[in-house]
């Protein structure tokens, strides 16, 4: 027995079982999980929404930054290093400026400033800051180009393809895995023999409903709710409740929608959920930024094909 200063005994053996299960599932969550479940800061419903509406608002940083900078200003409306303050709109930072933190591409950290901590360098001209910064979300209008295409382009390197259908006007598009097709379907349609995953898409919608469908199943896929062909590329995490893969499925849509300048049907389901539940489901978000942020690269550039890492380091 362990007595802990205050009258108090506990069982040895039960005091090590839930050391040493708190250790592993601590070891099991990644960083942005253990920030986002200690805090329970975004538990509650309204609390999340907020986040991904703030997340989806600034496109011009990614995902995890935009979460991060949330937690440390939740009002932040822009925000650029003091460098580029003052290089781009002539403004200097407050004296009493307060600095966040945010990820460095190819480095450590670098310390930017909200619009509020900012203030006119009066030797120089004023510059205004154009609305696309400020309100990125309602500036956007919500037409796309070359996204479509170059979102299917990259889908092929995940073994996924994507065929355009006649569906009804219910259904937008939606995703298998082509072990549950059969073989004779699989030969009338000349399918890909390296394609795990089908992705179809209404062929009567417009470009910008097929994309939004298109992100959402991809949402679904890169959550691992359909498993995984390899656990390198993401984790298989099939074995969630219906109601855990739809709720991380529509906040990446959400997400990933809204960064491309379209608004779509996730975020009634976001705010019809906030208005029946206080809390929300047990999710994974850091999966979520993975998986939007992974979609957003993906209308964004050609991605080079997948390498695995075992195999690289053996070679």
């Amino acid at each position: 027995m362990i007595e802990n200063g205050t009258g108090s005994y506990f069982n040895r053996a039960e005091v090590e079982r839930i050391r040493e299960e708190k250790s592993r599932e601590f070891e099991a969550m990644t960083v942005l999980d253990e920030l986002f479940k200690l805090t329970r800061q975004y538990k509650n419903s309204a609390a999340y929404f907020e986040l991904v509406r703030f997340i989806a608002r600034f496109r011009h940083y990614s995902p995890f930054n935009a979460m991060l900078v949330h937690i440390q200003m939740p009002g932040a409306r822009f925000f650029n290093s003091a460098k580029r303050w003052h290089d781009k709109f002539n403004r200097l930072i407050k004296v009493a400026a307060k600095p966040l933190m945010i990820l460095r591409p190819g480095g450590p950290i670098m310390l930017v400033y909200d619009v509020a901590d900012t203030e006119q360098d009066k030797r120089l001209p004023a510059v205004d800051i154009p609305d696309d910064f400020l309100f990125p979300f309602e500036a956007t209008a919500g037409k796309i180009e070359s996204e479509l295409n170059q979102t299917i382009d990259n889908c092929r390197r995940d073994l996924i393809e994507v065929r355009f259908e006649h569906f009804g006007s219910q259904l937008g598009g939606r995703i298998r895995q082509l072990s549950d097709i059969t073989d004779e379907v699989r030969k009338n349609w000349n399918t890909s023999s390296d394609a795990r995953y089908l992705i179809e898409l209404s062929n009567t919608a417009s470009r910008e409903s097929q994309f939004v469908s298109l992100l959402h199943e991809l949402a679904h896929l890169y959550c691992g709710h359909l498993g995984t062909p390899n656990a390198e590329w993401w984790p298989d995490r099939s074995h969630l409740s219906h109601a855990v893969k739809e709720f991380e499925a529509e906040s990446v849509a959400y997400i990933a929608c809204a960064r491309a300048g379209l608004k779509n049907q996730s975020e009634l389901y976001l705010a019809g959920y906030l208005q029946e539940n206080d809390e929300i489901p047990d999710i994974s978000f850091d999966q979520v930024i993975k998986a939007a942020f992974h979609i957003e690269s993906m209308w964004q550039r050609s991605l080079p094909p997948r390498v695995n890492k075992k195999t690289a380091r053996q070679e």
